[in-house]
């Protein structure tokens, strides 16, 4: 058994690999969007029957104008640096729920749920965008399918542990002792490296699309005073800190810039 939880953790790390576009990175990710897509496109269309989506007006159609976008820009970023065809599969979708959680989000293959409650942070269309980019670039770089990825891995390593412990005291200090190594050392840390990953994919896509990348460095200081400085430390959090994620930003937003020049995009709203 022990054998066969170590071809199992050995045939993973091999075998499931994919590059990112943008970054020329590979990536842990063993979950092919032929499997991936059709489960999160279910699970939206649950989603939204359950909620209460905006159908119309000036906000739902902002939504969808900035979605698409954000999008057309991140398909001409592709076909521009060799992957024609990278979205295919991809059945973009862009819904405003009415409800006061200042959130969006996006699942794998670009189903996209903004919430009323963000509304008042982004101001404007522009900074709709800086949401809209990072969401989008969660779905351009298969986030979703690396966190299930990474998750697997995490079960096999606790599996393997409990095969290989035969006296169960041990056992449960092992157990306790990788739930919280694994979460705080590997888990997080992964989660906080992709939300830096879409900052940055999203600033780039949003420039291109013709919206003004500095706008997220403001966008990021709303949310932090909207927060009020209630936040977990960020080694203990799933997202960066606001002043990383600020700092960060305003580094980035001319090298975003140059990268929008190339594409013929010299102003931006």
């Amino acid at each position: 058994m022990r054998k066969l939880v170590l071809i199992i953790v050995v045939f993973f790390g091999v075998t499931a690999c994919k590059t990112n576009p943008f970054t020329g990175k590979k990536v842990l990710n063993f979950y092919p969007n032929s499997q991936i897509f059709p489960m999160a496109f279910a699970q939206y269309d649950q989603f939204l029957t359950e909620n209460n989506v905006v159908e119309g007006g000036a906000d739902a159609q902002m939504i969808t104008k900035v979605g698409q976008r954000i999008s057309s820009a991140a398909e001409r970023w592709l076909s521009a640096n060799g992957y024609p065809g990278y979205l295919k599969d991809y059945k973009w979708e862009y819904n405003l729920v009415k409800d006061k959680t200042v959130n969006a989000w996006c699942m794998p293959g670009g189903k996209i749920v903004f919430y009323t409650g963000i509304l008042p942070i982004t101001q404007t269309e522009t900074g709709v965008a800086v949401v809209m980019g990072h969401e989008v670039a969660h779905a351009l770089a298969d986030h979703g399918a690396q966190r299930m990825s990474a998750g697997t891995l995490q079960q096999v390593g606790a599996v393997a542990g409990n095969i290989a412990i035969k006296d169960e005291q041990t056992r449960n200090t092992f157990n306790q002792a990788y739930g919280l190594g694994s979460t705080v050392g590997l888990m997080l840390p992964f989660s906080r490296s992709h939300e830096t990953e879409a900052d940055r994919i999203g600033l780039q896509i949003m420039a291109i699309a013709g919206y003004d990348p500095a706008e997220a460095a403001e966008l990021w200081k709303r949310m932090k005073a909207n927060s009020g400085g209630q936040a977990p430390p960020e080694f203990l959090s799933t997202h960066p800190s606001n002043d990383t994620r600020i700092a960060n930003l305003t580094a980035w937003a001319p090298l975003a810039r140059e990268e929008a020049i190339k594409f013929g995009v010299t102003t931006f709203q």
